[in-house]
């Protein structure tokens, strides 16, 4: 195993070498040192330092420094003992990134230092901040960004302008407004699982100067009785991706609470599939419609694609990564992106099944974006709706603090909008 990912990491920075777009890749190993799990990792990491030379890598090694309230001091033996398990790996950190609650003296970073082997002046601070994107402008202050091109044999020849990355924090800490925005899915009960979907609110909320308030609603428990009383005071609705049955009908509910009562909609991937069954089922009569994920049916308006229909395992047989999406001109999302040619992330197996797409589109959902290598319907979107928008990919992948996703920024605007009507 140890060799095939040391193999695959070296294989990799290898490629991105060659598109001579990188001067330093970046690569984290989550876990603890000692744990099981990640020892192959680790391993693979002191052959890659021996190979590609340890002048050409630089090793940031991430440690706790706990706080005892009884006794009111700062512990460095964790660490210690942390940078020794790592020793007997074979690795020797270059710099110690110590978590903790309370600011750390000079004399206990020498301290550090001194047992842990590295220089002073890469023992750094990372104290409890409000948000984590201020944890680059934290590491800057220390200098964080010089020690590790001094370690690399790099030049620092330039101070790096951080003005945007500041005002989106700015904006972030101290936003203006305040909105609720419920998320409806089936894992709410483990709200990292859509980590990636409430970051790219926070995103879309600096850009529009205002605070989301992600409300987790639990798709299974949402039936047409409780809707109203769960849905119906809030800025706007999101249906989450997921596999599976489980809390289907709940997100059904939930895209017709949305569709009747014109309050923003986003539905991603498995979401943009139940705003398409909802559709099929309330606006074109069709009673059985499903997803022949769910179900065999008659009317699979989601089925498998043409040429997965004789596989029956999962994994490799989903469409992943990165593909076009050819926009329609004076779609909502068309004008939130600003163009119409985008590239977006995807991780399903089912697609809109096109032997419908005449009947949704008399009756008013349309297929905005379409793959224009294979047909497949990527974006759909209810034109006399305020905002409703279901999209086979999932914009919240590739969404940045200094590059948010335009179509949730365009969502939380028409949020706002919302909440400013009533």
């Amino acid at each position: 195993v140890i060799p095939h990912i040391t193999d695959e990491i070296k294989r990799r920075i290898q490629l991105l070498g060659q598109s001579k777009r990188y001067d330093i890749i970046i690569t984290e190993i989550g876990g603890t040192v000692g744990d099981i799990e990640s020892l192959p990792f680790i391993e693979s990491v002191r052959q890659l330092r021996y190979q590609l030379g340890y002048r050409n890598t630089a090793l940031v090694h991430l440690t706790l420094i706990p706080y005892m309230a009884a006794s009111g001091e700062l512990k460095t033996k964790p660490t210690q003992h942390s940078v020794k398990a790592l020793l007997e790996n074979g690795l020797q950190p270059d710099i110690l990134v110590l978590r903790t609650e309370h600011p750390l003296t000079l004399s206990l970073r020498r301290k550090v230092a001194l047992f842990c082997n590295v220089d002073p002046n890469a023992v750094m601070e990372s104290i409890d901040v409000p948000t984590i994107y201020e944890v680059p402008m934290k590491m800057h202050e220390q200098h964080l960004d010089e020690v590790v091109l001094h370690k690399l044999d790099l030049p620092a020849d330039s101070e790096p302008d951080m003005t945007a990355w500041c005002a989106l924090v700015d904006k972030i800490k101290h936003p203006k407004r305040k909105i609720e925005i419920a998320l409806v899915g089936k894992y709410t009960e483990l709200p990292d699982a859509y980590k990636s979907i409430s970051e790219s609110f926070v995103h879309a909320g600096a850009v529009n100067d205002c605070k989301v308030k992600l409300q987790y609603v639990n798709s299974e428990k949402l039936t047409d009785a409780n809707v109203a009383e769960l849905l119906g005071k809030k800025a706007a609705i999101l249906v989450a991706p997921g596999f599976g049955n489980r809390g289907i009908e709940g997100k059904i509910v939930a895209v017709r609470y949305a569709r009747e009562h014109n309050i923003p909609f986003l539905g991603i991937c498995l979401g943009m599939q139940c705003a398409v069954i909802e559709f099929a089922r309330n606006v074109l009569g069709i009673a059985d419609a499903n997803s022949s994920e769910m179900e065999a049916t008659p009317h699979p308006v989601i089925d498998l694609m043409e040429e997965q229909k004789g596989i029956t395992a999962k994994g490799g047989t989903m469409r992943l990564g990165a593909y076009p999406c050819r926009l329609r001109e004076g779609s909502k999302v068309a004008e939130a992106y600003g163009r119409l040619d985008i590239s977006e992330r995807h991780r399903h197996r089912y697609e809109f099944n096109n032997d419908f797409l005449a009947q949704f589109e008399a009756a008013g959902m349309q297929a905005v974006g379409i793959n224009p290598d294979t047909g497949l319907v990527e974006v759909v979107e209810i034109p006399s709706h305020p905002w409703f928008v279901g999209t086979q990919y999932h914009p919240e992948y590739s969404s940045t603090v200094l590059s948010p996703s335009p179509l949730f920024v365009a969502f939380v605007r028409a949020a706002l909008e919302n909440r400013k009507e009533k």
